[in-house]
């Protein structure tokens, strides 16, 4: 197994939660690409971490989507293929749509629209910057739009899909990737919850799932 360097150098602190970000990071990015073998003991020495202590990180990779179980219980970096990608942005546009329409309903929602064209300001800057911050950019807004609804749950599930989303966008490569975080197309998600139209910004964020999902398995 190749040496990375987001798999070296933890602080002696808070061990679990590095270990679980270097990782994370290292599966979102392609560096552990799909199909990957997870080989504890190789694991362990790179990151300078107990097996015990690896073992939970995985759990949570697990929980999160990232890793798989396999034959005998082997862990491996978990491969999308085209259905997963589908299903994954399917429910993403069940949770957003919701999100979206609560926040048509608001009595006040000037705030919340505050906060979301903050967070396409955000996306316009990293425009400029590599694709990891863009990513990033991107994913944040939608998590602003899920967290304003007030919904616990329903922001709870959408973070569950995080490493998914995350995966999925990257794999695709950078022309796919760019393409969908095209910040015309976060404008309109706003432009529908200024309307008050539950219906509009609920088919705006449907669409806007769809139309990414089969943008990046084309």
């Amino acid at each position: 197994m190749a040496t990375t360097a987001s798999l070296l150098g933890l602080e002696k602190m808070s061990l679990r939660e590095q270990a679980l970000i270097a990782l994370r990071r290292a599966i979102t990015t392609g560096e552990l690409e799909p199909g990957r073998h997870l080989v504890e003991t190789e694991l362990s020495d790179m990151l300078q971490i107990s097996r015990g202590t690896l073992r939970e990180a995985l759990r949570q990779l697990q929980q999160e989507g990232l890793v798989s179980a396999g034959a005998r219980g082997r862990l491996s970096v978990r491969h999308l293929d085209i259905k997963e990608i589908r299903d994954i942005f399917a429910v993403r546009g069940v949770l957003e749509s919701l999100a979206a329409r609560t926040l048509c309903e608001l009595p006040d929602k000037e705030a919340a629209l505050a906060e979301l064209r903050t967070a396409v300001g955000q996306m316009e800057k990293a425009a400029a910057g590599a694709l990891e911050e863009r990513i990033e950019s991107d994913l944040d807004f939608h998590r602003t739009l899920c967290r304003l609804s007030g919904n616990e749950t329903l922001l709870h599930s959408w973070e569950s899909l995080e490493g998914s989303i995350r995966m999925s966008i990257m794999y695709a490569g950078r022309e796919k990737a760019v393409k969908n975080m095209s910040v015309g197309r976060h404008h309109d998600i706003v432009a529908a919850i200024e309307t008050g139209d539950a219906a509009k910004a609920r088919e705006t964020l449907i669409d806007h799932m769809s139309g990414a999902a089969e943008n990046l398995i084309a």
